[in-house]
């Protein structure tokens, strides 16, 4: 069996924040909304159910981890998870804070505006803060 290694189009649109004990946990690269994807170091998934049954588990508790230090942190109206894997079939789930006041409320994020990339200053803070809660909410 081939190692796992992150889709280069994730890689591509993300920053690495943490490594939890199954995913690693990446800031998507849109300033629009906090977005964090969580993708399971399990080479060849594609779908939930190639996981195991201990894999999912911990990936729901990873899931809950990320929703907490975004709610946390950002106070958003909304969290929105899912996996869809249409672009990228690599395993990964999105966590994203959203409000009523966002550019694509009520609707999905995917197409509605352009990404706006944070700034080195804006992803260094975000990161930090991020990193911070994520490593408190594994506490809890």
């Amino acid at each position: 069996m081939n190692a796992w290694q992150l889709d280069p189009q994730l890689a591509n649109d993300s920053h690495p924040l943490s490594n939890g004990a199954l995913c690693d946990i990446r800031l998507m690269d849109d300033a629009n909304y906090p977005w964090l994807i969580l993708v399971p170091r399990v080479a060849g998934a594609c779908e939930l159910f190639d996981l195991s049954a201990s894999q999912r588990r911990t990936l729901i508790e990873e899931i809950v981890d990320a929703e907490t230090a975004l709610k946390g942190l950002f106070r958003p109206d909304k969290l929105n998870v899912a996996a869809l894997g249409n672009a990228v079939a690599q395993l990964h789930v999105h966590v994203i804070a959203r409000y009523t006041t966002d550019p694509a409320w009520p609707l999905p994020v995917w197409g509605r505006v352009q990404a706006r990339p944070y700034s080195p200053e804006q992803l260094s803070e975000r990161s930090r803060a991020l990193i911070a809660r994520l490593a408190a909410s594994r506490q809890t």
